[in-house]
């Protein structure tokens, strides 16, 4: 199984560089990982250019305007190749070196979707917090109904089964996109660690 890990950014020099070196110390390589950039001015595609050798190969990006966060997430899943895709935008991280081998240890022909926990951690990198303390050990459609439950960054959906974001809600398409994940998937499983940290901004 292969993993499109995706990182969607604009004028994000700041933060993207960690986001970036959180894959690149990934224990596992069964991955792809993919950028999408909004046409950034800020250092951003330095950075991308600069760590690009780094990936041996496996880093496809891609710098153009869009019409916002979701159509570019749109574009990146056109443009992934894996199995499952994985959302890690600039900002966020891995969260640890084995993670991306626990996820791939986790999955099978008949599971669809893979979810863990994400933390929120300060400037220092410390762990302030869980993102979602209530994150149930069997997601069930219904578990929707009390919100985004899971992680939108701890939530690895199967690429035949994730349809691509409607973006026509401008701030609610992540939650519309995993309800219909989870419509559609087979079976999930959880891994009972945390799987990615948030900067709390």
């Amino acid at each position: 199984m292969k993993l499109s890990v995706i990182t969607i950014t604009y004028n994000a020099a700041q933060w993207l560089e960690r986001t970036m070196r959180s894959v690149l110390v990934q224990k596992s390589q069964d991955y792809e990982y993919v950028i999408v950039d909004g046409a950034s001015t800020d250092g951003t595609l330095d950075i991308i250019k600069h760590l690009e050798p780094l990936f041996e190969g496996r880093l496809t990006w891609l710098s153009e305007p869009d019409k916002g966060l979701y159509d570019a997430m749109n574009k990146a899943i056109a443009m992934a190749k894996g199995d499952f895709l994985w959302f890690i935008n600039a900002g966020d991280e891995i969260y640890a070196p084995d993670t991306l081998a626990n996820i791939v240890a986790a999955t099978s022909e008949d599971i669809d979707i893979v979810y863990g926990k994400a933390c929120i951690v300060n400037a220092a990198g410390q762990k302030v917090s869980e993102h979602h303390k209530t994150t149930p050990p069997n997601l069930q459609l219904h578990d929707l109904l009390n919100g985004l439950v899971v992680s939108h960054q701890a939530i690895i959906v199967r690429r035949s089964v994730a349809e691509y974001y409607d973006t026509q809600y401008r701030i609610c398409a992540d939650y519309d996109w995993v309800i219909k994940s989870v419509r559609a998937s087979r079976q999930n499983v959880y891994i009972d660690k945390i799987l990615a940290r948030l900067e709390l901004l």
